[in-house]
């Protein structure tokens, strides 16, 4: 094939030279090659007439240069794209024509294509300096009279390159297009995380002021009461003032869930003896018109959650479906493992894995699709005003995220709802489950135990050290983690540390308490906390030795896990 194409480009040299010979009027025919006695000579007419039709036709550009880059020959289609007559290429160095940027690249080009094949892209100009780019490709050949001989395609990129820029063109309007998209869909997230907000603040206003109305009312007539001596109906605004006060932290956790800002106590459970524990409850509260169903999964495996939340989650669940059912019917509460593959776990927003499940369902008026997609929307209720707050379904929902799992709502109008929560299987057993005691039956100290309370809210620290000291604790009080430091680093005995977690003066209550470790190693620490530090407290996975208790707490709680943690530390 070399063979051929140097053949081929030998004849073409002749070919030219003749050409250019007859164009100058200096002869009629030439010799060419070959010697004195030994010789061809060759006409305009008689010349290879069939390679030259084929270059001629070819749609690229076609270059024979010599080893220093000088033009020999070059067919019409390239003199077309530099818009210059051959005359003005052949014979002439290419390099000129080179765009001064690519001289060197073109340079490279000649040294690579003398050792065989090249191939390069190059910009062009044209005589009025209009840049051609083209990739150009050099192959080396050796002519019949060993002279070196580089034989160049060249294919015009112009249209390749204005498409490629239209191109570019429409990607960066699509790319503008969905920048102000996203923009516009961010615009309406806002809008409607504002409307949300709204939402949240109008139900917050309303509930709050009920329950703050109830607790002022109740302390300013027993302060009216007391200052007139009838004592008689004290209880009652006690009880009235309390019953806000639950009401209102009730409301407040419900919140925090909803957000997923709450500070959990998660703990390894078992669901079945959950739901068993809270069977007679549920009976209770849906009345005898509903009979419940509960069905326990066999081999349940264990859920790493906080029970208590759990069991708020689980009566809710319930009411909401005896309110679906006013003429009675029947409530299932079942339980059982689920393993979600990726289809399954995608189709509800959870990674694959292993799962366990607590589904309540009824047989009442189910729910229309538009009330499904936003039944876990805040403060969005179908009931009637004054019989719920909305918030149900959206703690719920935001507990079982905050657990690491999900909730889902599977209804049909009039053939009843399904409520199930997908809880990640834990690897571990089971927690027993804390007994508390009435306050005045509480556990009281027992070796002149000595307690740090660190809590910035003077009111709480003076019901804490209260609390202590009427149980028999000595209580040592700071109202900011570096007072509480100062005492933690002193020789004063201390058997147990009582910290907010939130805390002014640039150290937290986790900071303070792993300080107080390092001069104290094995140091009991009980967080109380009213909002949701969970990445303070590493998302609830604290070291052994530390406990949360989430405020408000009751103080009957606050004693039971004061004497359990220390109760764990003595010999």
């Amino acid at each position: 094939m070399i063979e051929r194409i140097q053949a081929l480009e030998a004849r073409l040299q002749e070919s030219e030279d003749t050409l250019d010979a007859i164009r100058r009027g200096e002869v009629d025919a030439l010799v060419v090659g070959g010697t004195a006695q030994e010789h061809r000579v060759f006409t305009l007419e008689s010349a290879d007439r069939p390679y030259r039709v084929l270059i001629e036709q070819m749609q690229e550009g076609a270059v024979t240069l010599g080893s220093d880059g000088t033009v020999l020959y070059c067919n019409t289609r390239l003199a077309e794209m530099l818009r210059v007559p051959q005359e003005r290429i052949i014979g002439h160095p290419l390099r000129p024509l080179i765009l001064q940027e690519d001289c060197i690249a073109f340079d490279r080009l000649l040294d690579e294509a003398r050792s065989g094949v090249a191939r390069r892209e190059l910009t062009l100009r044209t005589a009025e300096g209009v840049p051609v780019p083209v990739y150009m490709s050099l192959s080396l050949l050796h002519s019949e009279d060993s002279a070196t001989l580089l034989c160049g395609v060249l294919t015009d990129l112009t249209e390749q390159k204005l498409r490629l820029r239209e191109l570019s063109d429409v990607n960066e309007r699509l790319v503008g297009e969905i920048a102000e998209r996203e923009r516009v869909e961010d615009a309406l997230r806002q809008s409607q995380k504002m409307e949300a907000v709204g939402q949240l603040t109008g139900g917050i206003a309303h509930d709050f002021n009920n329950l703050l109305t109830g607790i002022t009312g109740s302390l300013e007539l027993l302060q009216t009461r007391v200052a007139q001596g009838r004592i008689r109906d004290v209880d009652r605004y006690v009880n009235a003032a309390q019953g806000a006060a639950k009401r209102a932290a009730a409301l407040t956790h419900r919140l925090l869930a909803f957000s997923r800002r709450q500070t959990l106590d998660p703990k390894p459970t078992d669901v079945n003896r959950l739901v068993a524990g809270m069977e007679e409850l549920v009976r209770r509260t849906v009345g005898p018109e509903i009979s419940v169903e509960p069905i326990a999964g066999g081999g349940l495996w264990p859920t790493l959650v906080d029970p208590s939340q759990l069991e708020n989650a689980l009566l809710n669940l319930c009411i909401n479906a005896r309110d679906a059912m006013p003429g009675g019917g029947k409530l299932v509460i079942e339980t059982g493992n689920r393993w979600l593959d990726e289809r399954a776990a995608r189709d509800r927003e959870l990674p694959p894995g292993q799962y366990v499940t607590l589904c309540v369902s009824d047989n009442g008026t189910g729910m229309p699709p538009d009330v499904i997609a936003r039944a876990f929307d805040p403060f969005y209720t179908t009931k009637p005003i004054g019989m719920g707050t909305g918030l149900g379904l959206s703690m719920i929902y935001g507990f079982a995220r905050q657990s690491g799992g999900q909730a889902r709502i599977y209804s049909e109008v009039t053939k009843g709802t399904m409520v199930c929560l997908y809880l990640p299987r834990h690897l571990g057993d089971v927690a027993e489950t804390d007994v508390l005691t009435e306050l005045p039956r509480a556990p009281r100290a027992e070796h002149n135990e000595t307690v740090l309370v660190i809590d910035d809210e003077p009111t709480v620290r003076m019901l804490v050290a209260e609390i202590l000291e009427d149980l028999g604790y000595t209580a040592l009080e700071a109202s900011d983690g570096t007072a509480g430091l100062k005492i933690l680093q002193s020789d004063v005995r201390i058997d147990l540390l009582v910290t907010d977690v939130g805390l002014p003066g640039g150290m937290n209550g986790r900071q303070v308490a792993d300080a107080a470790r390092v001069a104290r190693p094995g140091m009991k620490v009980l967080f109380i906390t009213g909002y949701a530090e969970n990445a303070v407290l590493s998302h609830g996975h604290l070291e052994a030795g530390m406990h949360v208790l989430t405020k408000p707490f009751a103080m009957d709680v606050l004693a039971a896990r004061i004497r359990e943690l220390i109760a764990s530390s003595l010999p």
